[in-house]
């Protein structure tokens, strides 16, 4: 089962608990920020976590999806194997939601497609906030209070600024203006949020024209319905998005807090990139969509 690719460790876990298990073929993706991740013969998944932090992570994720998976109708990952550092389930087969392969689709079809999307948040954000404590589910990862903001602002104009041409500072000052000032509304009641809905998370069967799966929820918890919105605004566009809430109209609410999120998004990349060295977290949110209005803008 070795490979020169893959630490021995990870194998010799796998082994252990699926001692049944014939291996012919193991993909090692370490593409994540949290997890090492092994698939197995395309229907395993084996993760391991990269970091002391990401075993709270994985504990929490479990939680949600003990939870998320009698609420929501799009699948969602069972695990089989649940340990500190350790977890594994079946793979969920489908290709990566991207904003090609969503436009490529015929029109009535990318509107289902994109309801299914909306239903999953709807039926995620649903979940009475006493069942999602009681289940043990706390803050998301991806939770930001105004002082947290503020705090970031700082670091960005501490760390970049001194790297960045005068219309990028302006820009960067324009998008953090309303929470300066006040004007932008920050608050929220917290929901059960996916946290990190990329289109590498949501799964497309282009045969059936639907999704056939929503995975990795290390970022869920309770937190602010703007967050998933701001992401699908990243990966699809407003417009798309936008036209889509007709199945989710109460998400419309947060728009401007989305717009928000997602104009700090690539900030919040570009800033772990210079200050940790990575420079290829700064080219995280390269590719984008940018159809994307300013703060205040009117729905139409």
């Amino acid at each position: 089962m070795s490979s020169p690719a893959l630490p021995q460790r990870y194998l010799d876990r796998i082994q252990a608990h699926f001692p049944e298990l014939a291996p012919r073929q193991l993909e090692f993706n370490q593409d994540g920020l949290v997890n090492d991740v092994i698939i197995v013969n395309g229907d395993l998944v084996c993760r391991f976590p990269k970091h002391d932090w990401a075993l709270a992570l994985l504990r929490q994720e479990a939680r949600v999806l003990d939870l998320a998976r009698h609420h929501v109708t799009v699948p969602v990952p069972r695990f089989e194997v649940l340990e500190e550092d350790f977890a594994a389930y079946r793979f969920l087969p489908g290709e990566p939601l991207t904003r090609t392969r969503l436009f490529r689709l015929p029109g009535p079809v990318r509107r289902a497609v994109l309801s299914e999307l909306l239903t999953f948040l709807r039926q995620l954000h649903g979940l009475p906030r006493h069942e999602v404590e009681a289940a043990g589910i706390g803050p998301s990862d991806a939770e930001r209070t105004r002082e947290d903001w503020l705090a970031f602002a700082e670091q960005v104009e501490d760390c970049l600024f001194p790297l960045l041409m005068r219309h990028q500072r302006g820009a960067f000052l324009d998008l953090f203006e309303p929470v300066r000032e006040g004007s932008l509304d920050l608050e929220y009641t917290p929901r059960l949020i996916h946290g990190d809905l990329g289109v590498y998370h949501a799964l497309l069967d282009p045969h059936a024209g639907r999704l056939s799966g929503i995975i990795d929820f290390g970022t869920a918890g309770l937190g602010d319905p703007a967050t998933d919105l701001a992401v699908l605004l990243g990966n699809y566009g407003e417009t798309p998005v936008t036209e889509g809430l007709v199945t989710y109209p109460e998400l419309g609410e947060h728009l401007d807090r989305a717009r928000f999120w997602l104009g700090t998004l690539e900030w919040q990349w570009a800033l772990t990139g210079v200050a940790g060295g990575r420079a290829e977290f700064a080219l995280a949110h390269l590719g984008g969509a940018r159809d994307v209005l300013p703060i205040g803008f009117p729905r139409s």
